[in-house]
């Protein structure tokens, strides 16, 4: 804005589908999302007279997080499913203190919500008991700030406040999301 003075840029965040939302709404020129645009939307979209393109920036990682004071390194995709339907309340079941688990979920209009949906929950419904956040960074401070919690986030947002696990001894990576691009782009 200071090289182009008549430019006005305002930033805000609260997840993919609000950035779709607000591009399909024409209240905004460019959008960010962590998941690609559904064919829904860009259907409606275009209805409005509005012909979004989508370009492909990076690849990101998710990962679950725990507070650092958790003893906890690995878990395991069955665990991370049980713990987010509710069936695991206490973290003493999956090899950790015996404290209730606090469970936080990223909002449904979250890409990272709908990633952690399809490739976690296998579109099973996470508990209604879950701390729902707007975004990646909230739900991170959600888990600094409390010693029970566990959570996902994309890579992006990992900070000394937070543990990432490994799942099921995978660590999650830059190295490995590159390698997971390289791989979907073969598949295309």
């Amino acid at each position: 804005m200071k090289e182009n003075p008549d430019v006005s840029i305002s930033i805000s965040g609260g997840g993919s589908g609000n950035g779709i939302k607000a591009i399909i709404d024409g209240t905004t020129d460019i959008a960010d999302s962590s998941r690609f645009i559904k064919d829904k939307e860009v259907k409606l979209a275009v209805e409005k007279g509005v012909y979004p393109v989508p370009f492909r920036v990076a690849y990101d990682c998710i990962m679950p997080v725990v507070h650092p004071s958790n003893p906890i390194k690995d878990i395991s995709m069955d665990q991370l499913k049980a713990i987010y339907k509710g069936g695991v309340k206490n973290w003493k079941d999956v090899s950790g203190p015996d404290k209730k688990v606090v469970v936080i979920s990223s909002d449904t209009s979250s890409g990272t919500y709908e990633v952690w949906h399809k490739k976690v929950m296998k579109k099973a419904k996470v508990f209604p008991g879950a701390l729902l956040q707007a975004s990646n960074g909230a739900v991170a401070q959600a888990v600094a700030k409390n010693k029970y919690a566990i959570a996902y986030i994309g890579l992006g947002y990992l900070n000394k406040d937070v543990k990432a696990l490994s799942v099921n001894g995978v660590v999650g990576s830059e190295e490995g999301t590159f390698m997971q691009s390289v791989h979907n782009s073969k598949l295309m």
